[in-house]
């Protein structure tokens, strides 16, 4: 969340800057200066009572020493209001500060300058584009069909199991996948990210921590009886490693990687766009998170971007980087660059990766510092981006790849199958 003391310092700068979301943040940004002004000024109160109360406890001590028992007991009247008074201003502060965390729960994270004004993914900005788009033999079918006919995922089965969304993989279609897998976190170690598997379910303070929760509940599968949430991405229960941490700079910066299965209760759509892998309730990814110096995050994105697309250009597909605008920014980013791929027998752009930076806004939730240079704690930025969502880049390789005679592996990918073809 935003800091306080950013939000009373930057108030013109924070209300037009989610202007760039479509929102009108005055009135929440008023409310949360008058609440922390109240908030400093009954503090204040009641140090000044607390001091006070201290100062006579020691006077009354010294009086029943000297023998004054009488002018000690009047003084112990005035501890005794003070007391009293204490307790209610405890309550109002308590109050105050819950409604202060209540409203900052609930505004965005800043975008920052260069991102555009925008309401809908129309309004996004492409800035890359690399990669020939295949010309595919007539009659080229769409995944869904593709998976039909070489048998190697079962979208019925799944719904018969469990519901739509929620795919079987058989046979090649299963160790393509686990090739993936694989191949993306050899990349991502490679690169120097540390390996971490991670749980499944995480605790509500892990689900704010992020951002997700209050934000995202209703994407959320919540565990009722246990209060736990199925993790809508890695990045979860990965970037809470780091809460209620304090790290020194030297341990900056911190990458690591992890494959989950992937849990979102998405609203249901119908038509072509969500159809087969293009949008599931259960769904396979590799994440990186980085944990930065606030000096360097915005070259840790680039460095995150780069990363990204090697994998791509290994695996051949074509593709684009959209850097997106104020109101397709997710609710705790700063910045975000969406990688989409071609699908040629949709014809369409399918998302596959988001590299986003949230400068401090999730370290503040969750508490994530580092002891700089002057000996100060100060809150590091973190990062993280899909590296990769494999339900759309397997779609893009069933269809870009598709030939008459079967799916050619693409060659990166060969050592990890075993197999070269899927016919």
């Amino acid at each position: 969340m935003l800091q306080v003391p950013f939000i009373r310092e930057n108030k013109d700068l924070v209300i037009a800057g989610l202007a760039k979301r479509n929102i009108d943040a005055t009135r929440m940004i008023q409310d949360v200066i008058s609440f922390d002004e109240d908030r400093r000024r009954i503090q204040t109160e009641l140090d000044s009572l607390l001091a006070e109360s201290n100062t006579l406890s020691k006077e009354i001590g010294n009086l029943y020493k000297s023998g004054e028992a009488q002018k000690a007991n009047l003084l112990k009247e005035r501890t005794g209001q003070i007391k009293e008074t204490t307790k209610a201003l405890n309550e109002s502060l308590n109050e105050k500060i819950e409604a202060l965390t209540e409203l900052l729960y609930k505004i965005p994270n800043v975008p920052n300058e260069i991102v555009s004004q925008g309401s809908t993914e129309d309004d996004n900005e492409e800035v890359y584009k690399e990669g020939d788009i295949p010309v595919l033999p007539e009659n080229a079918l769409p995944h869904w069909e593709l998976a039909k006919k070489y048998d190697i995922i079962d979208f019925e089965l799944g719904n018969k199991i469990t519901g739509a969304g929620f795919p079987v993989y058989k046979g090649k279609g299963a160790k393509l996948q686990r090739a993936l897998i694989t191949y993306f976190l050899d990349k991502n170690t490679e690169a120097g990210y540390t390996e971490y598997q991670l749980p499944l379910l995480v605790n509500e303070a892990s689900g704010f921590g992020t951002g997700q929760l209050p934000d995202k509940e209703g994407q959320m599968y919540h565990v009722t009886e246990d209060n736990l949430y199925l993790i809508p991405t890695a990045e979860v229960p990965g970037t809470n490693i780091f809460r209620d941490v304090l790290l020194n700079e030297s341990d900056l910066p911190i990458g690591i990687t992890g494959y989950t299965p992937c849990f979102r209760r998405e609203a249901g759509s119908y038509g072509a766009h969500v159809r087969g892998l293009n949008r599931l309730h259960q769904f396979d990814k590799v994440e990186i998170i980085r944990v930065e110096h606030p000096n360097n995050s915005y070259k840790a994105l680039d460095g995150m971007v780069e990363h990204v697309k090697g994998i791509l250009k290994e695996l051949k597909l074509p593709y684009r980087i959209l850097r997106l605008c104020g109101g397709d920014t997710s609710f705790a980013s700063a910045l975000t660059y969406d990688f989409e791929v071609f699908s040629t027998a949709q014809n369409r752009w399918l998302e596959i990766s988001s590299v986003s930076n949230f400068e401090t806004f999730q370290a503040n939730r969750l508490k994530l510092r580092f002891k700089n240079s002057e000996g100060k704690n100060e809150l590091a930025h973190t990062l993280n981006g899909s590296s990769l969502a494999l339900p759309r880049v397997l779609a893009g390789i069933l269809e870009n790849y598709q030939t008459k005679d079967g799916i050619v592996i693409p060659d990166v990918l060969q050592k990890y199958t075993g197999f070269s073809k899927i016919d």
